[in-house]
Parts: structure tokens; C-alpha cells; sequence
């Protein structure tokens, strides 16, 4: 999909970026990640030639991009900066459009698409689409600034460091959304961020950088596993690398679901997402054997909808455990389906309770710290 082949950007005499090679495969996601003036962003500027390189050839399918119009570029190629970039005296669907109309869409089918957008994301488009960015937060902003990127369905996007402004939790919120809007749209993303952390989450594989050349490429699982030098290993923190020590049952660590059953209304779902403070029900029948699973996602683009019940909208394909399975079983197929929790069920299908992420992190946490503890890598004080 993108080939750089001896990339090299110079100011003088510095190398920003010095002779790289590097392929991105077609529908996957690449962090580019490094230290300050490691040449990240200079690589991904010279994809859509907002940085034009010194030498050597980028090609976007087996084009050499310097061939092409570098406005046609741009607009076929989505881009997400940090700060959002929102544009403040125009609307939200307006905003949205900039690049549909620059190509000379018809009206009603970029005005289709931004609704489409804004519903993808969890925003009603009766509410949102003729508001102005002052009125929204900053997530909401930086979701706004995702979709524009996509408005004009580009099969590639580019981010630079997209998320890095928002808060904790707004961060955490817009790196899940990427990743369930790459499960749908299956983009090609090159993004840069300093934070491993969101780069293993988020990426398929990760490019680290250092003094304007790639240190190491590859899956967050073989860099964690096997980092190519000290240098990436003391930049990914010897805590992500740690062994597990003997893992424990599943039974020991499930938590209770918030359940309801498929004859409830969609406003009785939002009331007890609200009152437990979940963005998901598990939805069981009168044995307490699983049925589906309902998102806030999926109610609020439903509950406009007279007379739905929670089993007309639940999701009834998604990965669940069995009894029978182990805790590596867990962390594979949460890791793989890129999901938050997992159903256990037993052999009826009875719903035994939940293995989150977050309950997975627990149990990494405290054998991490034991092995640290027992290896006199941590001390605590009372």
C-alpha cells in the first residue's frame, strides 16, 4: 500500500529523517513512535507531502507520489492533527464536508454521509450537525476531527498524535473508538503518538524510531517479547516485558454482569446503564442462559425508535468463554476480538459472569509486582 524506499528527508546537514525502507500493508494500523526528533512526524508529513523528501521514493500503490497533483494527494488521504483543527465560524456538518465538497459531491450525498458519520460515532445528527465547535468538549471535538478524515471514504488516514491533548478518559474513549471504526471500515492508518502504551493498544504493528532512522518494526507482541536493543527495551519500560507467573483460574477473578432481559424497553436500559454506571448490558433469558449483548451505542441510535425492545437491537454474534476455558484463553481472544469483556458461560449456556480487560490488567498487575517484589525491583513503604 505505502512504500518508502531510501526516504530521506535533510535540513543541511541534519538528517530529519536518514534512508528508511518501510512498507504499510494495505487495512492495518502502524504507530510511529520515538523520542523527540526521532523524524516520526517528518515520515508521516512525507506520505501526503506536506514534507516533501530529500530523496529516495514514497508510493502509495505502486505510484511514486511525487508524480501526482499533491492536492489531489491530500484530498484522497485523511488527516488528523492534534488540536482538532475544526474550523469555528462553520457548522459540525459543514466541517465534516470540507473535503466532499472540494470534490464536487452532490449536496444530499455528502449531507447522507455526515450523517452516517456523526451516527458511527455515537452523535444523533439532529443534535449535532448544525451546532458549532465551541459548543462541543474536547472529545467530542476530536471525534468530529476523526470523521472529517474520513468523509470523503480516503483508504488512507493519517494522525499525528490525535489524541495527546484530551484528558485520561476522553483519550481512553477516542483510542476505543478508533479501533471499533477500523473493525468496520478497515483503513489504512499510519499514526504518531509518544505513548507506547496507546501504540500497543491500538496498532497491528509499530515502527520505533530514533535519530531519524527505524530502530525496530514490528507486532506489539514481538516487541515486547523480543525488543532488538537496549534502547527499545528501556524505551518500552521493563515493566511491559515481565513474565507471568502461574496464571489463575478463571472463576477466580469473573465479576458480576449487569444483566436485563430482552423484553425490556430501550429508556429501561439506558436507566440501569445509568444507575450502575456500565455502557453495556448483558441481556439473559428467565434461566439466566446469555442471549446478546446491548451497547449505549446501540440504544441511542435506536431509541428514537417506538416500541423496541432490547432483544430487536441486541448483538447476538460476539466471542464468549467457557468454563472450561483458561485465563490465556481469555487475554488471547479479548486481545484478538479487541473487546472489553468476555461472557463466561458454562455447558447450558448459563451466564457465570464477565472477564474484562480491566480484571485481566488487575491480575497482570499483581504478578508483575510480585515477580518485582521477589526480585527486590520494587520497595514499599507503610
Amino acid at each position: 500500500m505505502i512504500h518508502f524506499e531510501d526516504v530521506s528527508k535533510t535540513y543541511g546537514d541534519f538528517h530529519a529523517v536518514n534512508s528508511i525502507n518501510l512498507e504499510i500493508k494495505k487495512g492495518e494500523i502502524v504507530a510511529l513512535i520515538g523520542p523527540s526528533g526521532s523524524g516520526k512526524t517528518t515520515t508521516l508529513k512525507m506520505i501526503n507531502r506536506l514534507i516533501e523528501q530529500s530523496q529516495g521514493t514514497i508510493s502509495i500503490n505502486g505510484q511514486n507520489i511525487f508524480t501526482q497533483n499533491p492536492i489531489e494527494l491530500r484530498r484522497n488521504i485523511g488527516y488528523v492533527i492534534q488540536h482538532v483543527g475544526l474550523l469555528p465560524h462553520m457548522t459540525i456538518a459543514d466541517n465534516i464536508a470540507i473535503v466532499p465538497k472540494l470534490k464536487k459531491w452532490e449536496k444530499t450525498v455528502y449531507l447522507q454521509r455526515v450523517d452516517e458519520l456523526l451516527a458511527m460515532v455515537g452523535l444523533d445528527p439532529e443534535i449535532y450537525r448544525n451546532r458549532y465547535p465551541a459548543e462541543l468538549s474536547g472529545g467530542q471535538q476530536q471525534r468530529i476531527g476523526v470523521i472529517r478524515a474520513l468523509a470523503a471514504d480516503p483508504p488512507i488516514i493519517l494522525m499525528d498524535e490525535p489524541f495527546s491533548a484530551l484528558d485520561p478518559i476522553s483519550r481512553e474513549q477516542l483510542q476505543d473508538e478508533v479501533i471499533r471504526l477500523q473493525q468496520k471500515l478497515k483503513k489504512t492508518i499510519v499514526f504518531v503518538t509518544h505513548d507506547i502504551d496507546e501504540a500497543i493498544k491500538i496498532a497491528d504493528r509499530i515502527c520505533i524510531m530514533r535519530n531519524g532512522q527505524i530502530v525496530q518494526l514490528g507486532t506489539p507482541e514481538q516487541i515486547l517479547r523480543h525488543p532488538a536493543n537496549d534502547f527499545v527495551r528501556e524505551f518500552i519500560g521493563e515493566q511491559r516485558m515481565g513474565k507471568l507467573e502461574t496464571l489463575p483460574d478463571l472463576k477466580d477473578i469473573l465479576i458480576k454482569p449487569i444483566t436485563a432481559r430482552p423484553n425490556r424497553g430501550l429508556a429501561e436500559g439506558i436507566n440501569a446503564m445509568r444507575k450502575h454506571k456500565v455502557d453495556s448490558l448483558v441481556i439473559v433469558d428467565q434461566n439466566e442462559k446469555l442471549m446478546g449483548i446491548v451497547g449505549v451505542w446501540e440504544i441511542q441510535n435506536h431509541f428514537d425508535e417506538e416500541h423496541l425492545l432490547l432483544e430487536d437491537i441486541m448483538r447476538r454474534d460476539f466471542p464468549v468463554l467457557s468454563n472450561t476455558n483458561t485465563l490465556s484463553d481469555a487475554i488471547y481472544l479479548i486481545s484478538k476480538h479487541r473487546v472489553a469483556y468476555l461472557p463466561v458461560v458454562n455447558a447450558d449456556r448459563e451466564l457465570l459472569g464477565l472477564i474484562t480487560r480491566a480484571s485481566l490488567v488487575d491480575v497482570m498487575a499483581n504478578q508483575f509486582g510480585t515477580s518485582q517484589q521477589r526480585n527486590g525491583g520494587v520497595s514499599t513503604a507503610c
